[in-house]
């Protein structure tokens, strides 16, 4: 099993280097075999740690297919992935749950919350899966539920609670394992202007006062505005790495 607490704190958290990504597809049409669809071309991206990005780019330019490979959900057809100093091409699946669990924060656009569970069971889960008790993970839930300014929601369902309201819950889950990075895949994209404001304002203040490093696809500009730093994918390559514009 892969260590987890060796110190890589003089690298930067994310390093791709000539990532590229190719999809095979079915045709459906007898006779003719599948084709190669490409995605990502020759990706090279380097974030420090603490940073916080913005990767944005239209449908179809690889925003998301180069979000899933740095949250180890997909892999590179070539190229290379270090995530804090681990190759990940060089790790099994366990370890790479592993990373997943304890490196990664992941916020989606649907929230993906268990609509069954309660708010806190939702945060708590993931501490669940990772072997900790039912006590500390409740305790450490209900916490982060207060940060979050969700502390009297903590026994409400999913279906009892905002749009706004629920992202929270989400981002709550994604910090209780305390992880060096969070994915945060159109965040906004099912709030009202107000309330994503809100929201990138915690991801604003999780960035400068925990360190946090937040990487956040998005197709809005007043979303990128939040950032310190644009990644702009066009047809899969990247076009623009720099400053946000003001």
């Amino acid at each position: 099993m892969m260590p987890l607490q060796q110190d890589f704190s003089n690298d930067p958290l994310i390093r791709v280097e000539n990532l590229s990504k190719t999809y095979s597809l079915e045709t459906g049409v007898k006779g003719k075999g599948p084709f190669n669809s490409q995605v990502l071309f020759d990706v090279n991206l380097t974030i420090a740690r603490g940073e916080f990005v913005a990767i944005m780019g239209h449908s179809g330019s690889g925003k998301s297919t180069l979000m899933n490979i740095l949250g180890c959900l997909d892999t590179p057809t070539e190229g290379r992935y270090w995530l804090d100093g681990r190759d990940m091409a060089s790790l099994s699946d366990d370890e790479l749950a592993l990373v997943r669990n304890h490196k990664i924060g992941f916020v989606f656009q649907g929230f993906n919350l268990l609509k069954r569970m309660t708010a806190v069971d939702n945060v708590a889960a993931p501490l669940l899966y990772a072997g900790v008790g039912r006590p500390e993970s409740r305790r450490r839930a209900l916490e982060l539920l207060g940060h979050t300014g969700l502390g009297n929601f903590a026994t409400y369902q999913p279906t009892q609670l905002s749009g706004g309201q629920q992202q929270r819950v989400a981002i709550s889950r994604a910090l209780i394992n305390d992880p060096p990075l969070i994915l945060a895949d159109e965040p906004t994209g099912n709030l009202d202007t107000q309330t994503s404001r809100e929201i990138m304002a915690i991801f604003e203040q999780l960035n400068r006062e925990r360190g946090i490093t937040v990487v956040i696809v998005t197709h809005e500009d007043d979303i990128a505005a939040f950032t310190r730093r644009l990644v702009r994918l066009k047809d899969g390559r990247v076009v623009h790495d720099g400053e946000v514009p003001a």
